[in-house]
């Protein structure tokens, strides 16, 4: 077992401790300890009990309960706490903004025990009524529970990446001489995955479709004419299409895109497509240059692809350095050299950008004055050490919540660039959202606008704000905006990136790593980036080391 699992279940328990008024000292141990766990360098399984009792935040108590989980996969007390808890109130405790107190209250005092129920409390304005809530309050749990139902049944795309890869090798063996590729969402890369569609073309489909329900590559198996469709073990639902080959490529190309894309290429075909050897072939016979997967939504890139002007999209060893990430300095889990060697020695990068946390954000352990001129000097040293690479000083700078940055001006001049960044004061409407950004962006320090509206996909849909006038501001004042390449984020939302571009506006993949693996989300935000059209030629962190130093001190001057 993982860290994070272990430490949701430790989290869990707390709350469940905390919904049945056990000892509060034990309440925040446990909580206490399911952050430590989280942020552990190293994977708990390996350590004895009496290495677990060693660790700072952990202790004997609790050392002991982890040694359970891992030998048995729970616990004693917190499974004799669910006995005593209805399901409907250990889901409700999964909603963001509601504490075990509140819960506790919702329950006892409301007797509402599942989120059906406390959804129509909500809209029957009943929360108002018990003691600790409020009208906003009461909409924020509404809201919340709306956008969970929305959400229920899709899947990040980093989280089914692996299962579904793993799904076509097995079809692969079972099909050797057969032509098999993904289509739909997971074809286009898109960020939230509703179901994996895979085409099968072989000799003959009827017997294709007979060999997979009849094998256990798919769970709940159902044939349909010559659809079957089905699940895999984490709930994803799985469709795959089993064609003669001579058909296969046509199929692919009508499984792949979106409803619009299909029909207008095919519509510009004229229908002639039945007998198409490739799928560049079909867009050939459309009279249009081959438009890539990722790129098939809507008829933007139609447009393109009728004049040859088509991106050539970046790839990840178009990248040459990483910016936007965070060391032990905040709430990093590796030094400022362990990363600075990982991107030099492992992933053959030519720079990075460190950029902890500013020191409005106490929660990350931001740095203060002192800390940004300590941590500055320690690059200064590095950078001396360190042969053929450069680390940038950076800082991700706190918006406040009228816009200003949390550093004077003598600070935020020491540093080569600035990520500007909104962390706290998320509920906002359009206007202040919208006007909080620009003000930051107009600020002469800002060089990269950080996640632009904070959403957390399948979880907060982020702050509204006004993209066009956002953009359009980055284009005035010369401010890069990233793509935060966390998969939780993916945020500027690859939807408006054409529209940057076309505004003159540089494009920056950006990881956000705490740790030396987070590096490796790049390849999420090139996947994000790929959709929405991006070329190297405006992408910041594809330039070299020296063009990227020549840029920084452009904007500096």
């Amino acid at each position: 077992m993982e860290n994070k699992p272990i430490a949701r279940k430790l989290r869990l328990l707390s709350q469940l401790m905390e919904l049945h008024e056990v000892n509060p000292f034990k309440v925040k141990s446990i909580a206490n300890a399911a952050f430590k766990v989280d942020k552990l360098p190293f994977p708990v399984q390996s350590k004895t009990t009496e290495e677990l009792e060693k660790i700072d935040g952990i202790g004997k108590s609790t050392a002991s309960k982890i040694t359970e989980l891992l030998q048995t996969g729970t616990m004693a007390e917190m499974e004799e706490l669910l006995e005593k808890t209805p399901a409907g109130i250990v889901e409700m405790m999964g909603i963001k903004g509601i504490g075990a107190k509140k819960v506790a209250t919702i329950w006892r005092e409301l007797g509402i025990e599942n989120l059906g129920e406390l959804y129509y409390a909500c809209n029957e304005n009943r929360l108002v009524e018990a003691k600790g809530f409020g009208f906003k309050t009461q909409e924020d749990i509404r809201k919340v529970i709306e956008f969970n139902m929305a959400s229920n049944g899709k899947f990040l795309y980093a989280r089914v990446e692996a299962e579904a890869k793993n799904l076509l090798d097995q079809l692969e063996a079972i099909f050797p001489d057969a032509l098999i590729e993904f289509g739909g969402e997971f074809r286009r890369c898109c960020e939230i995955i509703n179901k994996v569609i895979i085409v099968l073309g072989s000799a003959s489909s009827e017997s294709a479709l007979e060999a997979i329900a009849q094998s256990s590559v798919i769970l709940n198996a159902n044939p349909n004419q010559n659809h079957i469709h089905g699940d895999l073990e984490n709930g994803l639902k799985i469709e795959i299409v089993c064609v003669d080959s001579a058909n296969f490529y046509k199929e692919l190309f009508v499984q792949t895109g979106d409803e619009e894309h299909v029909n207008a290429v095919l519509a510009l075909a004229g229908g002639q497509v039945d007998d198409a050897k490739s799928e560049a072939e079909i867009y050939q016979k459309a009279g249009l240059e081959f438009i890539e997967p990722e790129l098939r939504e809507g008829s933007v890139f139609i447009e393109k692809a009728k004049t040859n002007s088509l991106p050539v999209l970046i790839n990840l060893p178009d990248l040459k350095g990483s910016l936007h990430n965070h060391s032990t300095w905040s709430d990093g889990i590796n030094t400022v050299e362990e990363m600075a060697l990982y991107c030099r020695d492992e992933l053959k990068l030519q720079y990075l950008g460190m950029c902890d946390h500013s020191k409005s954000a106490f929660y990350a352990k931001g740095l203060s004055i002192e800390q940004v001129i300590n941590q500055q000097e320690e690059i200064d040293h590095l950078n001396k050490k360190l042969d053929g690479f450069h680390i940038f000083k950076g800082i991700e700078s706190d918006i406040l919540y009228d816009g200003s940055l949390d550093y004077p001006d003598e600070i935020l001049k020491r540093f080569d660039f600035i990520v500007a960044s909104v962390h706290s004061i998320l509920k906002m409407d359009e206007e202040k959202a919208t006007s909080r950004l620009i003000k930051a962006i107009e600020n002469p320090y800002t060089s990269i606008l950080g996640h632009p509206t904070g959403r957390l996909l399948l979880s907060r849909s982020g702050y509204p704000i006004d993209y066009k006038k956002v953009i359009d501001a980055c284009a005035a004042n010369e401010v890069v905006i990233e793509i935060n390449a966390n998969p939780l984020r993916l945020d500027l939302d690859w939807r408006w990136h054409q529209y940057a571009l076309e505004k003159g506006v540089w494009l920056s993949i950006n990881p956000d790593a705490h740790r030396k693996e987070g590096f490796l989300d790049m390849y999420y935000g090139i996947l994000a980036a790929r959709k929405g059209g991006l070329y190297k030629e405006k992408c910041l962190n594809a330039l070299s080391l020296q063009e990227i130093s020549a840029f920084f001190s452009k904007k500096r001057k």
